[in-house]
């Protein structure tokens, strides 16, 4: 399969979650128009990772971003969803089930040398007393939302609150439309 190819496979299935997505930020549509180009256009995908009680939120300081979720860059013929499993493994050592529908989807840039790409954020809940095993100089660590973190992102905090409380309205949160 060529890589034109293969970065049509990852761009259908990031579409097609991005349709599923709970909320939509940016200008999904208008990127989505502008991506048909080829793998120039990377993907991006993440996971809000909370705690049973929607109280806490699994993130990873990146030396530029901040604390952020884990996630990163979608390989060519990789979907989303299996970047976001992959990258959570990776920079924090959980092995997470994510619901089936993603939280969010969002255009933004990952990095101030890197063009603007289309993010989908899934969401995972676990254990906190699990170990954790970091990636060299990210440390990663479990963060309230009921308290502001540094990061290049600062609606982050807002969108993952208001997705914990959706998830809160349900009796519980594996009983929320899309989880697993």
């Amino acid at each position: 399969m060529s890589c034109e190819e293969r970065y049509r496979q990852s761009l259908e299935a990031a579409l097609g979650d991005a349709g599923a997505a709970r909320v939509e930020f940016d200008d999904v549509a208008g990127w989505a128009a502008s991506a048909g180009a080829g793998p120039e256009n990377p993907l991006g995908a993440e996971v809000w990772v909370f705690d049973a009680d929607l109280s806490r939120v699994l993130l990873v300081r990146n030396p530029w971003r901040g604390w952020v979720p884990p996630g990163g860059k979608v390989e060519l013929g990789e979907t989303p969803r299996e970047a976001a499993r992959r990258e959570v493994r990776e920079e924090t050592g959980q092995d997470v089930d994510l619901h089936a529908l993603p939280a969010a989807v969002a255009v933004r840039s990952y990095h101030p040398a890197h063009p603007a790409t289309l993010g989908l954020s899934y969401v995972a809940i676990a254990d906190p007393a699990a170990p954790l095993t970091a990636e060299p100089g990210q440390p990663v660590a479990w963060m309230s939302l009921d308290h502001a973190w540094e990061s290049c992102f600062p609606d982050d905090l807002f969108r993952m609150r208001g997705h914990a409380r959706w998830l809160a309205g349900f009796s519980d949160s594996a009983a929320a439309p899309g989880a697993s």
